[in-house]
């Protein structure tokens, strides 16, 4: 007999070997039916294993948080089961859980298509509607290898290939379809009703772009139809506000074939990046970073030393000259050493602080690029802090608060953090790794901020914080990031001399605010759906003449908004007026000003809102001043869907 402690406290005596299904199933039916999986000594386990030993247990139902992803890659499966059925042929790769839901990529006789798309889907409602019993095996790494051997499966070998020998292989049987997974899973196909199958795409195995190209089936799963639903509704809202849309409705940039992942910035868009790239380097001054500009090609040599070229080689653009290999920058960071190394530098002026918008390029995979979000070519608010260990905890503390101001000030309140700690394979000592890690984790424990740690997720130099925002969408982006490196001074001979006279090297804190200007602007025209605050808008003020006779006074108008550095235009086209306002809301421009025979008489503005608002009239002089301080505040406005 074996004893279970259920969450309550209270205790029960089983046989050993019994499951989690027997154990719901003592208490009622209708638990035994809810139960998808169990935590067992706070792991989570498929409900059909057996329960050799004592044991903490918690039944997992769908009411659970964790149930949800347990689902997912059950449809996964289910994709699986129901692909085979209808493509003999196919070869299964890998079908794990994303962001909303899931996909599984697959090698087929044929391309897919949404025809297909249907279908698989049809076929996978089928089998739901047979309501059958999910079942899992633990078997040996042989054992597995020979299931998937007599069955073709060449993915699903090298696969298993990969894994150490004695780790424990779980095999899960649909009816005839068998696949492979860590699980859990449901225990049953009557838990996995409220899917869709949404596209498909292409990609790489195992990412790397000389493999084989195979076909990526996405699809999302629910707890119910209510959840289902909201989620295209979601999708739609998403729609609208995507980037592209947008960015080609406001006018803002363009990308062409002849310069893939690449931006054209047009003047409306390019208004953006200067507001912003004139907010960041405010911040920078403020915290009393020295900018600076490093060269964009450099010799592969330096690339080498850094660790770049060995680590990082297939994501940089090369060229030649004169027999010599160069790289075009994909990060600053080595670039900012050389600065640093010119002249020795003292403890006394640690710490230093270099700032750079950098221009980097990336060797993308084309299939992975998307809009402005994923790029070739792109701008840093790269920033490189050189300090003594010490000093690394005060450092990050003046981050995070700037970091904070400066994602609330851009209209992001909710800030999530995450810290990853040393990996297996690193540089530095533990008692090195140890003040890291504590400095990191102790600037935001004196802040009450919470955060969740990543571990082994740190890079092989050192430990890093992301800072990651959430949109009005509630989706959730990673931009910032503060990054502990003790090996790239080292390797590049960056020292200062200490206090008592010695050699050391200098830590090195990587960190950026927003990351990509390309990116977070991406971010920011979905986030506002491109209705952008006052100080962000690309045009910030229309002038409307309601006949041609008010010309001269609206360009006399306009000249003086641009005079005082407002961005304005003026609109004298011989057109009806509220076919101007509409057009001019359409193009989301926040302040509509009105010009008539009384405005002309008085010298006045009327002043409306792109919201239709009417704020009234005032003299020439009040508008600038307005809109002056508005653009001052950089006031958020109410986001507008």
């Amino acid at each position: 007999m074996i004893q279970i402690t259920f969450p309550d406290g209270r205790q029960a005596e089983f046989e050993s070997g019994v499951n989690a299904l027997d154990l719901a199933g003592s208490i009622s039916n209708s638990l035994r039916k809810a139960t998808i999986a169990v935590e067992i000594n706070g792991v989570l386990r498929d409900a059909y294993l057996p329960i050799e030993q004592d044991a903490q247990v918690r039944l997992i139902t769908e009411k659970d948080p964790e149930a949800l992803e347990i689902i997912r890659h059950s449809c996964a499966h289910l994709i699986g089961h129901a692909i085979k059925q209808l493509f003999p042929e196919t070869s299964m790769a890998i079908g794990p859980v994303v962001e909303d839901g899931y996909y599984y990529d697959v090698s087929t006789p044929r391309t897919l298509t949404p025809e297909d798309l249907e279908a698989i889907e049809k076929r996978m409602r089928q089998l739901i509607e047979t309501n059958y019993d999910v079942i899992v095996k633990v078997v040996s790494k042989e054992e597995a290898r020979q299931v998937f051997s007599d069955r073709g499966e060449a993915y699903k070998l090298e696969i298993i290939d990969a894994i150490p020998d004695g780790q424990e292989i779980k095999l899960y049987y649909h009816e005839e379809y068998v696949d492979m997974c860590r699980g859990p899973h449901v225990p049953n196909t009557r838990h996995l009703k409220h899917f869709k199958l949404t596209k498909l795409a292409g990609a790489y195995w195992r990412g790397n772009a000389e493999n084989d190209m195979l076909q990526r089936i996405y699809g999302t799963a629910w707890h119910n139809k209510k959840d289902l639903k909201a989620y295209f509704v979601r999708l739609e809202e998403a729609e609208k506000r995507d980037h592209r849309r947008i960015g080609k409705q406001m006018e803002l940039f363009h990308i062409q074939e002849e310069a893939p992942g690449m931006v054209f910035w047009h003047p409306n868009g390019y208004s953006i990046y200067k507001a912003l790239e004139e907010y960041i380097r405010k911040m920078q001054v403020a915290d009393n970073y020295q900018e600076i500009k490093t060269p964009q090609v450099l010799d592969r040599t330096l690339w080498e030393k850094s660790g770049h070229w060995g680590k990082f080689r297939e994501n940089m653009f090369t060229t030649v000259s004169e027999n010599r290999d160069y790289a075009i920058k994909p990060m600053s960071c080595p670039c900012h050493v050389q600065v640093f190394n010119q002249g020795l530098r003292s403890y006394k002026e640690l710490p230093l602080r270099f700032a750079e918008f950098g221009n980097c390029h990336r060797n993308e995979i084309s299939g992975s690029l998307h809009g402005i979000m994923r790029v070739r070519n792109f701008t840093q608010d790269d920033g490189h802090i050189f300090c003594m260990p010490e000093q690394i905890q005060s450092e990050v503390s003046i981050f995070v608060d700037r970091v904070f101001e400066v994602y609330k000030t851009l209209g992001f309140d909710n800030v999530e953090m995450k810290i990853s700690t040393r990996p297996e394979n690193r540089v530095g000592s533990d008692e090195v790794w140890d003040k890291a890690e504590g400095a990191l984790m102790q600037a935001l424990d004196e802040k009450g901020i919470p955060y969740e740690i990543l571990p082994g997720e740190g890079a092989f130099y050192g430990p890093k914080i992301e800072f990651s925002l959430r949109d009005c969408q509630n989706r959730v982006w990673q931009c910032g990031t503060m990054q502990v490196d003790f090996s790239m001074p080292e390797r590049l001979g960056a020292q200062y001399v200490a206090e008592d006279s010695t050699k050391q090297t200098p830590v090195m804190l990587h960190r950026a605010m927003i990351g990509t200007f390309e990116r977070f602007i991406g971010i920011l025209i979905e986030h506002y759906a491109g209705q952008f605050p006052l100080w962000l808008a690309p045009v910030q003020v229309a002038v409307l003449t309601i006949t041609q006779a008010h010309s001269a006074y609206a360009e006399k108008l306009k000249n003086k908004l641009a005079a005082a550095g407002i961005r304005a235009v003026d609109d004298l086209r011989n057109e009806k007026i509220g076919f101007k306002i509409r057009e001019h809301t359409m193009k989301k421009v926040p302040y509509l000003v009105i010009i008539g025979n009384n405005e002309v008489e008085t010298e006045t503005v009327t002043l409306r809102s792109r919201s239709g608002e009417d704020h009234g009239s005032c003299s020439q002089e009040a508008l600038v001043d307005r809109l002056l301080k508005e653009i001052d505040l950089k006031k958020i406005n109410q986001l507008e869907g």
